[in-house]
């Protein structure tokens, strides 16, 4: 490791001392009738191959300044609210005082532009897929809506999936450090008039954490006038209980500041009701035990979610960045009503049990992320800080009480228990990055570490009767330690018709969990490289080939190396594993995109020994136990086509369409450790129909349409579902409020039975959370709203790279 850092800091040196002389550029930007234009975007391109350099933007009468420029050929452009100046060429050779850079623009008052919405568009680069939905209709629902309609995202009992992978969604290039059901509660009080693009990572680059998976990152929008500017939103749910919630977003910028505060409410009372239903067979597989069981569950909650984004800028080379985002959800309650019928092998009744499990939950998440940019004196390059610190707290407490009844429904027994369980975690990250031009070409590398502490309770206690499954013995306390040291190359290269990007990352772990119970301690510790690999070639601007690979690991959670058993009932429990060991991927893909319309992607994923969700009966106790393991083998490999085109003025289209086989081989640890293959072929289908019902293009509707054919879920396979959804949505008073209503799973299909079915099992869930719904939604704006965010006129990929300077 000592080695890799030296190489590491070398090369940063070296890169810095690279410096030669500079020069200046000043100019105005003004319309066709001369009047000058404030706040202008300004960009300079290498005239070779027009790769960014540079950017800036005007200042409040429109004047801009680009200093330290080397002496060189480029290409100057502006924009401003969806216009472009013509590009103009300049030979560098000393300061240049332009004159003007002309912008026609139509005949309106400046005060009064408002951007109406357009299409949303899907750029393909070289290391991912970027969908553009600011200022369009896409963007008019919650951020969540918005993955959910992002090209090559897959919805999966409401995990986000991308080729059959879990993505990790990241906020504006930080990974998010929230759970699944929170990243969701955040992203449904995040108004989409806050996203300017995701960009889809199918195979993270080498500056990404190598266990981060498929990477769905969500770019915000950044208020370019100066003033201020929010908007609330609240929404009515009418499903199997009303629901409501509401959210503020607040928006500030100085010369220096760009603030962004965000803040939102969700209470809601939910009703999910699961089926379950297992056959017990004997040795000759003979079923002699028929259990179908009942689940009402009933959760209140009041989940809240605050987020901060702060950018303040030193001078023109130091910058500082603050995101922070708290989430807490206190007095949740969740009551789960299980009635159960037992049966012989020939159908007659035996007996039946009701169980009432209550629990009481409180949780807190509270994260800042901290990051500092110094641009060096050579242009393009920079250095970059960064420090992440995430505090975790959870705890609940659960009753639960069951009665046994006979045939006859004379009771029989009765045997419960409560526990009483907490978690703590700590995460603290720091990170160094530096990049620099080469020539024709960009280099980058940097250093991270990561910390990961948790400590797990929990307490059983108060028992009426007894049980096989359920004892004290079971009260334990878990420690979790892991440590992660990384370090990254990456390079890239642009010439004629091709993009190349070039990335290698290494990591040594160091983990280890601990059961005071159990009495064992498991130990993790390995380094391993991880490289990737990118090659982009667009023979013309129709045309466009791409072919990328990526090795990653799937580090086991913390959540699911402890060793706990949760119980819904005393015959069905979670429970720990803290045998898991890391498993290691290989990720091939192939795209063509044809005229930024037409794309397709074809993929294969070997994934080595993944850690998958696996449902074990057990014949003997009649349990039944779900528990994470690592698999023998797991490959999958696929056809995805998408449709991204305007049908007509007022229609856009976007269609998903993936074909897929998926296969995982495990040990059937309750049938003698056989080793058994699932698999599947199945077809995943996404068409979504953006429509503008009225000239002023305020009235606007879409219908979208979900398909599932099956899908591998570890030992199960699910059945067909199918979503239709309808919206309408109606902007007030010069775009300043918008009222909306949505109606999902019109057809009642959006449901789904996952079934295990092989050797000695034969079990089944049917789940129904409240699919289907209306909701009606509103959105005001206030404050300086006369002028929009600038929206950028030129590529779109030059765009990005002037924001992301």
């Amino acid at each position: 490791m000592r080695h890799l850092a030296f190489i590491f800091l070398l090369a940063f040196f070296t890169c810095m001392g690279l410096h030669a002389q500079t020069y200046q550029i000043t100019g105005k930007v003004v319309d066709q009738h001369n009047n000058l234009i404030p706040y202008a975007n300004i960009l300079l391109l290498q005239a070779v191959d027009s790769t960014f350099v540079m950017g800036t933007s005007a200042d409040e009468v429109g004047y801009f300044s680009l200093e330290e420029v080397e002496a060189d050929l480029y290409l100057l452009q502006a924009s401003y609210v969806g216009r472009g100046s013509e590009p103009r060429a300049l030979d560098i050779a000393g300061n240049v005082s332009l004159g003007a850079l002309i912008i026609p623009l139509e005949a309106n008052n400046l005060d009064e532009v408002v951007v109406t919405a357009k299409r949303p568009t899907l750029q393909r680069l070289p290391d991912r897929l970027v969908f553009s939905v600011e200022n369009t209709i896409v963007s008019q629902g919650s951020s969540w809506d918005i993955l959910r309609s992002t090209p090559g995202v897959i919805v999966n009992q409401e995990d986000l999936q991308i080729k059959g992978q879990s993505a990790t969604v990241y906020l504006n290039d930080r990974k998010v450090q929230l759970s699944g059901q929170e990243v969701k509660e955040l992203l449904e009080g995040f108004s989409g008039n806050n996203i300017k693009s995701v960009e889809v990572i199918a195979n993270p680059p080498a500056r990404y954490d190598a266990e981060s998976g498929p990477i769905l990152n969500i770019v915000t929008s950044k208020n370019i006038t100066p003033g201020y500017k929010g908007s609330i939103n609240g929404s009515y749910t009418q499903a199997s209980f009303p629901k409501f919630a509401a959210g503020m977003s607040h928006y500030f910028k100085t010369d220096k500041l760009n603030l962004f505060a965000n803040y939102s409410i969700n209470p809601k009372k939910e009703l999910r009701k699961t089926r379950k239903g297992t056959n017990y067979m004997d040795d000759s597989n003979s079923i002699f035990s028929r259990w179908s069981t009942l689940y009402n569950e009933t959760l209140s909650s009041q989940a809240q979610n605050a987020s901060l984004i702060l950018d303040y800028d030193f001078d023109e080379r130091n910058s500082l960045n603050l995101t922070s985002n708290l989430a807490f959800n206190f007095g949740q309650e969740r009551e789960i009503d299980l009635n159960a019928e037992i049966r012989d092998g020939q159908q007659q009744l035996d007996s039946t049990f009701v169980t009432r499990n209550i629990a009481n939950l409180d949780n807190s998440n509270l994260a800042f992320d901290l990051s500092y940019v110094h641009k060096l004196k050579k242009p393009g390059a920079s250095l970059t800080f960064n420090g992440h610190f995430t505090n975790y707290n959870g705890e609940s407490f659960q009753n639960l009480n069951s009665n046994y009844f006979d045939s006859n429904a004379l009771f029989i027994r009765n045997f419960g228990f409560d526990t009483d369980s907490k978690q703590d975690i700590q995460i603290f990250t720091g990170q160094a990055d530096f990049s620099t031009p080469l020539g024709t070409s960009s280099f980058e590398t940097g250093l991270k570490m990561s910390s990961i502490t948790s400590e797990s309770t929990v307490d059983f206690q108060n028992f009426i009767g007894s049980d096989n499954t359920v004892s004290p013995s079971l009260s334990d306390v878990f420690s979790y330690d892991e440590k992660v040291y990384a370090g990254y190359l990456s390079w890239v290269k642009s010439w004629d018709k091709w993009s190349m990007k070039l990335g290698v990352r290494g990591e040594l772990t160091e983990a280890n969990g601990t059961s005071q119970t159990l009495n064992e301690t498991n130990t993790v510790d390995f380094f391993e490289p991880f490289p990737s690999v990118y090659v982009l070639y667009s023979p013309s601007d129709k045309h466009s080939f791409a072919f990328d690979y990526g090795r990653n690991v799937d580090r086991p959670k913390y959540n699911d190396l402890n060793p706990f058993r949760v119980f819904f009932n005393e015959s069905d429990f979670e429970e720990g594993n803290p045998g898991l060991k890391p498993s290691f991927s290989n990720n091939f893909n192939f795209n063509y995109t044809l005229n930024s319309e037409f794309f397709v992607d074809i993929y294969y994923r070997d994934n080595g020994r993944n850690i998958g969700y696996l449902v074990f009966q057990d014949n003997d106790d009649q349990t039944l136990v779900e528990l994470k393991q690592n698999m023998l083998a797991s490959k999958s490999y696929g056809l995805d086509f998408t449709v991204s085109k305007n049908i007509a003025p007022f229609w856009f289209m976007y269609a998903f369409t993936s074909f897929f086989h998926e296969e995982e081989t495990f040990l059937a640890v309750e049938s003698n450790n056989q080793e058994y293959t699932n698999e599947v072929d199945g077809i995943y289908g996404y068409l979504a129909n953006y429509l503008t019902l009225s000239k002023d293009g305020t009235f606007t509707g879409e219908v979208t349409m979900t398909y599932i054919s099956q899908f591998l879920f570890g030992s199960y396979i699910s059945d067909e579902q199918l979503n239709l959804t309808l919206g309408l949505r109606k902007s007030l008073w010069n775009n300043r409020a918008s009222i909306s209503v949505a109606a999902e799973d019109l057809l009642e299909r959006y449901l789904t039975t996952y079934t295990s079915r092989y050797l000695n099992q034969d079990n089944f869930y049917r789940r129904r959370p409240e699919a289907q719904f209306i909701r009606f939604g509103f959105t005001y704006n206030f404050g300086n709203f006369k002028l929009q965010d600038n929206e950028r006129a030129i590529e779109k990929k030059e765009r990005d790279r002037l924001e992301d300077e």
